[in-house]
Formats: C-alpha cells, structure tokens, sequence
C-alpha cells in the first residue's frame, strides 16, 4: 500500500465512495499523499500527511460472515480501514471492490438518491470463511474538503 523510498515522500492508494451530481454512487482509486516528515512526540521523525476533517468517532465493528448490509448509505463520512477478513463494496453505478486487511477506503456518499430500483448508496458484505473486522474513523462532514 505504501509507496516511498526514504528520502522520497510516500503515496497510499485508497477507495473512494462518492456521489455524483445526479446522487449516483460510484467508487474509484484516489492517492493520499502530502506526507511530511515530522517528529511525534519526540520520536525520530517519520512521514506524516494529516487529513482534513476532524475525527468524531472511533468505530471497531465485526461483520459475521455471511453478513450482507443491503443498499444504504454511511452513516457520515469514514475512513474504513479493514484489520482482519475481507469484505466488499457495491455501489450504484454496479462498481463492485473486494477489499482486505489494510485497504483504505473513504465512505463519502451522503445525499445519493434512490434509483429505479430503490438502490441508494452502496451495498457491502463479507466474503469467505471469516469475519471481516473493520476499524471505522468517523469525521465530522463540515470539515471534509
């Protein structure tokens, strides 16, 4: 995931959800960057890129296996940081992304609109013989860029 030598800044790629003017859900491969090196609390200095939008929330949750979440939207905006199984995500626009430990992805679609169908926001579930054990960060939409 992480992509730097150690004079050169790191990239991380990670999904997007998103919505799109029309209130379509779609997801695509976005890169965090803007790493600098700073120190933490006095430790020796390592590559940081802090993000906008404050935290609001901490999350842990555990999917069961078998688990499907039919077409709903998240909650508020959250970084999705699978820890252990894997899961999916489909959204709107039929994008279906398989994701495991240590797959970024960025829930942002608020305010879709529901289609034909009554499909509004993505659908997600778990995949294989395991929970999928996921740590939400829940941050607050008045302050995402």
């Amino acid at each position: 995931m992480a992509h730097s030598h150690s004079s050169e800044p790191p990239t991380f790629s990670y999904w997007h959800v998103w919505v799109d003017g029309v209130g379509v859900s779609h997801q695509e491969r976005r890169t965090l960057d803007g790493f600098e090196r700073q120190s933490m609390g006095g430790a020796a200095p390592q590559w940081n890129a802090a993000q906008s939008g404050a935290p609001s929330k901490a999350i842990f949750t555990m999917l069961p296996v078998g688990w499907t979440g039919e077409w709903h939207e998240n909650p508020a905006p959250q970084w999705i940081v699978p820890m252990s199984g894997r899961w999916f995500v489909e959204t709107m626009d039929g994008h279906r992304v398989e994701m495991g430990a240590g797959e970024l992805s960025f829930g942002g679609d608020q305010g879709c609109t529901a289609d034909a169908q009554g499909h509004k926001g993505h659908r997600s579930g778990t995949i294989g013989d395991e929970p999928a054990v996921l740590m939400l960060v829940q941050v607050d939409p008045e302050d995402v860029a």
